[in-house]
Order: C-alpha cells, then structure tokens, then sequence
C-alpha cells in the first residue's frame, strides 16, 4: 500500500464530515490513564525506496522458512509454484465451461487436467495416463486408498505434519 498524504486541511475536512472539531473530540472517551502521556518514539519520515531496503535489513534478521527447516505443519510446508503456473491458469480457457449448465472456473481446470491426461497418454503410447488430483486431500485420500489396494494393510500411518483438514478427509473416505 502506498502512502497517501494527510495534511492539516484534509485533518480538519475529515473531523467536519463526521461531526467532530478536533482529533481530541475523537480520543474523548478512552480514559487518560489508557491513552499515552507523551509523544510517540518515531524517527524521521524516509523516502519509500530507503524505507524498503531498511525493512528488508531489519526482516533480514528474522529465521524464516527459506532458510531453516519448517516444521509448523498443519499444512504449511515448503513448496514451489513452477512460475509458468500463474500465467496458465490466467488464460480464459481456464476459465471456460466445458459444460454449458455449470460455468464456473473449476470446470475449466478439470477441462485442463483431462487436456494433460489425453497428452500424456498420446505421448507415452499407454492406455492411461494419471494427473493431479482436483486438490491436496483428494490426492492424499487416493494415496491411502492406492496404498491399501496394494499392500491390503487396514491402516495408515499420517504425519502430523500433513494439513489437518486433509487427514479428516482421510478418515471420511
């Protein structure tokens, strides 16, 4: 969000729109002991492109989860977004029905998954060819479910670091 100047005319404009004579007026109701006696510590205004690089230097000290393990869970977990994909999926066919009663961004990515499928197969020469799940606790249900078809085990062992809502949906299917 940019800065946006706030001079003393458009102060005293503002408290007139909303019926009040000075920011005072606005402060009357919380009590002196709750407000702050004394002028706030702030430094000099900066220009925006010298507060940016001191804002980098001081997050710069922060640990963050680029440079160390995560290990938050709950869903949160590195990951990385290949940078073609926020351009794909701006694109209008995305965004188009394939079904003239249900016009909805979700069919266009269901269009596109069954786009890769059919290129997939054509390029491998099989029968078959699988894409990603609509969404993340579909495709670790289906992991679970693959899991048991193959080794036809009763149970299944889930991080606690897999995103709650997707272990319920495990524990549904």
């Amino acid at each position: 969000m940019r800065y946006i100047s706030n001079t003393p005319a458009q102060q005293r404009e503002m408290l007139a729109t909303i019926g009040v004579g000075s920011i005072e007026d606005l402060l009357a109701r919380i009590p002196a002991k709750a407000r702050l006696s004394r002028p706030l510590n702030v430094p000099a205004a900066m220009a925006e492109s010298d507060l940016i690089r001191h804002l980098r230097r001081l997050s710069a000290k922060n640990a963050n989860a680029d440079d160390f393990a995560c290990f938050l869970g709950g869903g949160s977990y590195d990951h990385t977004i290949p940078s073609p994909i926020n351009h794909l999926i701006l694109r209008g066919e995305f965004f188009t029905a394939y079904t003239p009663y249900q016009p909805e961004a979700s069919q266009g990515t269901l269009r596109s998954i069954f786009e890769y499928q059919t290129m997939m197969a054509e390029l491998t020469g099989m029968d078959v060819a699988n894409a990603s799940l609509y969404d993340g606790a579909s495709s670790v249900a289906e992991a679970v479910l693959m899991a048991h078809a193959v080794t036809e085990r009763k149970a299944a062992v889930i991080s606690k670091g897999v995103n709650p809502l997707y272990r319920q949906v495990v524990e549904t299917y």
